[in-house]
């Protein structure tokens, strides 16, 4: 049942919603009575929500984000805008620099009594750091708050939930193979749980009184090491496992090469970790408690068992 309140019956603008952390944000705007337009390359991915929505409060839209006229069109008529895109791919500059200056100058225009860009812990690069994805989300943020001055700006870090793909690839990893490499063994993320995340953008949109203007940081409630991580991924499963921690030479030297699945902007954030600054304020804002990774883990690793839920012992 849809919650009574500032977001019920109003229009908003999901860029680049059709993805993981999109699927969440949407439930949280659509329990609010919002209307969505959900707009990426591929609408019709967010097809699934549309047994959650009542008549008429799902829209689909085509977008491409490095289009600035494609980008307008989405936000047309929209009274609160989120943006969601992000890759590690592509022209990062313009998809994630300059296109969240377009959603907001757009959303200024067209009145919207919001605008929430996602960005990431990785905003704020060294002086001397050439990363490709955190200058492009550094520019974003700028380019977003000179067009709309009450923007909210949330930087998440390492996103985890039942269907991402962090704990799902090292889950399939350690479930096939006996032996495997830790890059970045010490490196510390502080995981952070999808719903949380989404309540605190859903929050930020319905209230842009409180929350807008500001910039947060939402971190999860433990710092854990890359090396830490994988162990409790082997333990939930059942499973033992070998660890082989990988030199920092090693890592970059593989993340160089063409087709592997971490890239050199990746793994310049990994080798910095992924931890809250403790400079912006966070979750206690929104009144969250966020919530740790050992609250789901085992069930969520239930399935890489090697008998599913009747697995009783570890496995080799």
């Amino acid at each position: 049942m849809a919650k009574s309140g500032a977001l019920n019956g109003k229009m908003v603008a999901l860029m680049g919603g059709t993805g993981f952390l999109g699927n969440y944000v949407a439930q949280a705007l659509l329990s609010r009575g919002a209307r969505l337009r959900i707009c990426g390359r591929n609408p019709q991915a967010a097809f699934k929500l549309k047994p959650l929505a009542n008549l008429g409060q799902l829209q689909f839209a085509r977008m491409d984000a490095t289009d600035r006229r494609s980008v307008e069109q989405c936000i047309e008529g929209a009274d609160a805008v989120v943006n969601l895109v992000g890759s590690f791919d592509g022209n990062l500059a313009k998809l994630m620099g300059e296109a969240p200056g377009w959603m907001a100058e757009a959303a200024k225009n067209t009145g919207a009594m919001s605008f929430v860009h996602v960005s990431a812990i990785a905003a704020e690069p060294e002086e001397d750091w050439s990363n490709e994805y955190a200058s492009a989300k550094h520019m974003g943020e700028r380019r977003v708050t000179e067009a709309f001055k009450k923007a909210t700006i949330i930087r998440p870090s390492i996103i985890f939930g039942k269907d991402d793909n962090f704990l799902n690839m090292f889950g399939e990893l350690i479930s096939k193979l006996p032996i495997l490499p830790v890059f970045g063994p010490e490196a510390e993320l502080q995981l952070v749980y999808v719903d949380d995340v989404a309540e605190a953008i859903a929050q930020s949109v319905e209230n842009p009184g409180k929350h807008g203007g500001k910039t947060y940081e939402l971190a999860g409630p433990e710092k854990l090491s890359m090396m830490e991580i994988n162990r409790r991924i082997a333990d939930a499963q059942h499973r033992k496992r070998t660890f082989l921690p990988m030199p920092d030479g090693v890592s970059a030297t593989f993340a160089a090469l063409p087709g592997t699945p971490m890239g050199s902007d990746q793994w310049d954030l990994l080798k910095q970790g992924n931890v809250a600054s403790g400079d912006y304020p966070g979750f206690e804002k929104f009144g969250i408690e966020p919530k740790p990774l050992g609250l789901f883990l085992d069930k969520w690793m239930t399935r890489f068992r090697k008998h599913g839920r009747f697995e009783p012992r570890l496995s080799a």
